[in-house]
C-alpha cells in the first residue's frame, strides 16, 4: 500500500472521531491490554483528532493533539507546546509510513495553531521511531497504564 492509497486528515465529524476511537481500541485495549476505562479520557472531547483512512474508507490509524489549557498538564505548562498522544496504527498497516504521516499531520495542525513545539509520552519500544522524526527524550522513565514511557519533545 503506497501513501497515495490512504489519506491522513483532521477528524472533523462524529464518524471520523468514532473511527479514531475504534483504531485506538484495537491497538491499545485489545492488542496492548490497556483498560478501556483509562484509554478514553476527558481530553478526548476537546482534542484535535487525526485519522488515517484507506481509499476504501477503512480507518487504520489515529492520533490526537492537545493544545492550549488542556495541554498544560502534559507539557509542563508551557503555552506554546502541544501534546501529541494516542498515536495508533493497526497491525495490518504498520511499516507503511502511516505512523510518520500521522505524526506529521499532527505537527502541521500544531503549527497552524501557533505552537512552537510538540511533546509526547512515548512507549519505550517506540523511542527509535520518534527519534527518527526529530523528537528528543527528556526526564526519567515512567509507567502509564503499566507500560514504560519517556517524555519526548520536538521543536517545530
Amino acid at each position: 500500500m503506497s501513501s497515495s492509497s490512504y489519506v491522513v486528515r483532521v477528524a472533523e465529524d462524529p464518524a471520523d472521531r468514532e473511527a479514531c476511537f475504534a483504531v485506538r481500541k484495537e491497538v491499545f485495549v485489545v492488542e496492548q491490554g490497556v483498560p478501556e476505562d483509562i484509554e478514553y479520557d476527558a481530553y478526548d472531547a476537546d482534542a484535535l483528532h487525526v485519522v488515517a483512512v484507506r481509499e476504501d474508507g477503512l480507518p487504520f490509524g489515529a492520533g490526537r493533539l492537545l493544545y492550549g489549557e488542556v495541554a498544560a498538564a502534559k507539557t509542563g505548562g508551557e503555552p506554546g507546546v502541544g501534546s501529541l498522544g494516542r498515536l495508533a496504527v493497526l497491525k495490518t498497516a504498520r511499516g507503511l509510513g502511516v505512523g510518520v504521516a500521522l505524526v506529521r499531520g499532527i505537527e502541521d495542525a500544531a503549527r497552524a495553531r501557533g505552537l512552537t513545539a510538540v511533546d509526547l509520552h512515548a512507549q519505550t519500544h517506540a523511542l527509535g521511531f520518534y527519534e527518527r522524526l526529530g523528537y528528543v527524550a527528556y526526564g526519567p522513565e515512567f509507567l502509564d497504564a503499566g507500560i514504560a514511557h519517556l517524555a519526548m519533545r520536538r521543536e517545530l
